[in-house]
C-alpha cells in the first residue's frame, strides 16, 4: 500500500489514491495513509450481523470517496460474491505466488516443500474464487540453496513492489481489463 501511495505521488502517474480502508483498526497502512493526508476508515466485520451488512458498508465507504479502482493489500478476507460483482474488473490484488501455484496462505513455506526452483509473485483481478482472477502482472524469483520462507519472502516482497504499481498504472489507463 505504502507503494502505491508513493507511486501514485508522481506527476504523470494515471490514478491517486483517496483513501485506504481496513478490516483491522491496527493496520498500520491506516497511520501511514493518514500521514500523507489520505482519508482512511475502519471496518471490523465482526461488529456486522452478516458478510452482507459488512460489505454493503465497505461500499458505501468507498463509493463516499469516489472509489473507482480497488487495490487489495493485505485485506485477509474473503470477499462475498456480490460485492466482488460490485466492483468486477475494477478490483485487483497482488499475491505471493505464480498464480495459479499456490493459491491461498502460506504460499513460500508451500514452494519450499514442494522444492520449486522459482517463485513469484502475480498482480491479478479479483474474481469470486480465491486467487482465481485472470493475471495482470507476474515476476519471478529464484529459489536458492538454503532459501527459508523468509529470505525467499523478502525477495517476493521487492518484485511485489515494483509489480504492483505497474499493475495500476496498467488499470488505470485501459491498458488492460476483464474484457481486453
Amino acid at each position: 500500500m505504502a507503494t502505491l501511495i508513493d507511486a501514485a505521488k508522481a506527476p504523470d502517474y494515471p490514478a491517486e489514491i483517496v483513501g485506504v480502508l481496513s478490516n483491522r483498526a491496527a493496520a498500520p497502512g491506516l497511520a501511514v495513509a493518514a500521514a500523507h493526508g489520505i482519508a482512511t476508515a475502519s471496518l471490523a466485520q465482526s461488529k456486522f450481523p452478516s458478510r452482507d451488512m459488512f460489505e454493503d458498508t465497505m461500499t458505501q465507504v468507498l463509493e463516499s470517496w469516489e472509489t473507482d479502482l480497488i487495490c487489495l493489500a493485505g485485506f485477509m478476507r474473503i470477499l462475498g460474491e456480490d460485492f466482488v460483482h460490485r466492483w468486477q474488473g475494477r478490483m485487483i490484488n497482488i499475491h505471493p505466488s505464480l498464480l495459479p501455484a499456490y493459491r491461498g496462505l502460506d504460499t513460500h513455506e508451500r514452494a519450499l516443500a514442494d522444492r520449486a526452483t522459482e517463485h513469484g509473485c502475480t498482480v491479478h483481478f479479483v474474481t469470486p474464487g480465491l486467487d482465481e482472477g485472470p493475471a495482470i502482472l507476474q515476476a519471478r524469483v529464484p529459489v536458492l540453496p538454503g532459501d527459508t520462507p523468509d529470505t525467499l519472502a523478502a525477495r517476493v516482497l521487492v518484485e511485489e513492489h515494483r509489480i504492483y504499481p505497474e499493475a495500476l498504472r496498467m488499470l488505470a489507463r485501459g491498458e488492460v481489463g476483464l474484457g481486453l
